[in-house]
């Protein structure tokens, strides 16, 4: 398997399995050094290594107690860049559903995470992650 295949096939297990177990997602996917940006300017918007990601997916979890189920639409790929258009449906503990869009422009190194640029609607999702 070659360089960009074996990225592809890392980052659709990362956004898959965000909508199981969003902390072993993170926690599988990205190396050490990873650093991840949430574009926007809403309180979840930001960069963060791996250590806050993690602690983000906790607060996932207490939110959407049954996941955050994400779906990948389509994938582009080149080298050690893929990027990834994905959906989420959720249902907040509130009962309220949750439906959000991504685009992750990812980078690997060795199979693993080091970089993520997300793009969403950060303003619904801080609506339900809170201040």
């Amino acid at each position: 398997m070659d360089e960009t295949q074996r990225n592809k096939d890392a980052a659709r297990r990362f956004v898959e399995g965000m909508g199981q177990d969003f902390a072993r997602a993170i926690d599988e996917a990205m190396a050490e050094d990873c650093r991840i940006v949430t574009q926007g300017t809403t309180p979840i918007s930001g960069k963060r290594g791996k250590a806050e990601a993690l602690a983000a997916a906790a607060l996932v979890g207490q939110i959407f107690p049954a996941g955050l189920p994400t779906i990948v639409h389509s994938m582009i790929a080149e080298g050690d860049r893929v990027a990834v258009q994905a959906e989420s449906f959720a249902t907040h503990v509130s009962g309220r559903p949750y439906n959000n869009n991504y685009l992750f422009l990812m980078r690997f190194r060795d199979g693993k995470l080091i970089e993520m640029i997300e793009y969403l609607d950060t303003e619904l999702a801080a609506k339900f992650f809170g201040p």
